[in-house]
């Protein structure tokens, strides 16, 4: 069985290109059960900086259309064009996979949700009943190698993610927030982690809104600020300075006529709006209202870029541990074409033993005790001439090269007939 990756990430394609092909959470059950009508395993990895679909499969993938067509099959969609989807396999599907849960494939190096998102999308896979031994594999030892880098290495020690990216792009623009009035549109994980951050900062006046109105005035009275009616949003966004929106809706929640109406009311004043969202929340064209900064999720590299300064020197500790999980899931992945081999192998020499053993035996008058010693004495020579196959098959590092030779000598894959004969 093989396990491959066909992915977009916000290395390959703009944010314009991924809301295409951005799942949220409750979507995850059905596009799931639509790939696993085709193939043996998949699981689904899609957050706000990529779309990554892993598939166990008896042969590689090669060609990412096929699974790009069901993804917008699923979303009602038609492909986009020349949209750049990779493929990997294997030890480099693993290898990114890894990578990506330790946090060194994302925007901002070293943020803090990623490894969450890579044990929901394991478990999204399990619920739907698309997991194989293989990919459950590949997820448990991703998680492992995140925990490890984060544990063991100063990016796990000084996490950031894309919320806090956002808040410091609003530093960066605006200089000192200490009298502005920030808007916190979205009360999920994001949302909360954002506001967390501006609280964590000082800022005087945090508004929070979210159409799960509880949740949105619980993330405000626990961080000090003003919960909002969703419906009153209008009005929220002439009163704020700065706009960070992160909700999981699959359609604009702020559109260009209601930013126009809201500038027109703010007679000069500004207003940043910053999109971490996909689907983007913020239509693009709300840019080009006269007064509004518009930022999107791919705005941020710059930001992003700067903190990857000051996690630099520890990238070589932590590619050393995706390294080892790569070496771990390896061994592993060897381990399968092995352990039928030297299962069939004990299996064919057993049955050739115990018939001719009975055919003897069949033939011969021999106490109950006589006959116990020469069947113990057969199976330890069949012991003793497999020993040394057995062991240079189960050997480390090159023992999958003695695989097909060895079903070859032994008949492995011969019909009992052809066998015989």
């Amino acid at each position: 069985m093989q396990v491959s990756l066909v992915g977009i990430t916000h290395k390959t394609a703009p944010v314009a290109v991924r809301e295409h092909y951005a799942f949220a959470a409750e979507e995850l059950s059905g596009v799931l059960a639509r790939l696993g009508e085709r193939y043996a395993g998949v699981a689904l990895l899609s957050t706000c900086n990529r779309t990554e679909v892993y598939v166990a499969s008896p042969r590689r993938i090669t060609d990412p259309r096929p699974i790009v067509a069901l993804l917008s099959e699923f979303k009602g969609d038609p492909p986009v064009e020349g949209a750049p989807f990779f493929v990997l396999a294997e030890k480099e599907a693993a290898r990114h996979l890894f990578r990506v849960a330790a946090g060194i494939d994302s925007m901002v190096i070293g943020e803090s949700e990623i490894l969450g998102q890579v044990r929901q999308a394991f478990t999204a896979s399990t619920s739907a009943g698309t997991h194989t031994p293989a990919l459950s594999r590949l997820f448990h030892t991703a998680i492992r190698v995140g925990k490890r880098v984060r544990t063991q290495t100063a990016i796990g020690r000084h996490a950031v993610s894309v919320s806090s990216t956002a808040v410091a792009l609003a530093k960066n623009t605006l200089g000192d927030l200490m009298n502005r009035t920030v808007f916190v549109i979205g009360a999920g994980e994001v949302g909360e982690l954002t506001a967390r951050n501006l609280a964590g900062i000082g800022v005087p006046r945090m508004l929070v809104t979210s159409r799960r109105v509880e949740r949105a005035a619980e993330i405000a009275d626990a961080l000090g600020g003003e919960a909002v009616p969703f419906d009153a949003l209008e009005r929220a966004l002439a009163e704020a300075d700065i706009v960070i929106s992160s909700t999981a809706a699959n359609d604009c929640v702020i559109d260009r006529e209601m930013v126009e109406r809201v500038m027109a009311a703010r007679r000069g004043r500004p207003l940043m709006l910053i999109d971490i969202a996909v689907p983007r929340d913020i239509d693009p064209a709300c840019g080009q209202v006269t007064g509004v900064h518009l930022c999107d999720i791919d705005a941020m590299q710059t930001v992003a870029e700067q903190n990857m300064d000051k996690r630099r020197g520890e990238l070589a500790a932590a590619e050393a541990i995706v390294e080892a999980g790569v070496d771990e899931y390896s061994e592993w992945l060897r381990s399968l074409e092995v352990v039928p081999t030297v299962a069939a192998i004990r299996a064919r020499a057993e049955a050739i033993r115990a018939a001719e053993l009975d055919r003897t035996l069949a033939k011969t008058k021999m106490s109950d005790a006589d006959r116990k010693r020469v069947e113990a004495m057969t199976a330890a020579l069949v012991k003793k001439l497999l020993h040394t196959p057995i062991e240079r098959l189960k050997s480390n590092g090159g023992g999958e090269r003695y695989v097909e030779p060895a079903r070859a000598l032994f008949g492995l894959d011969e019909t009992p007939a052809d066998a015989d004969e």
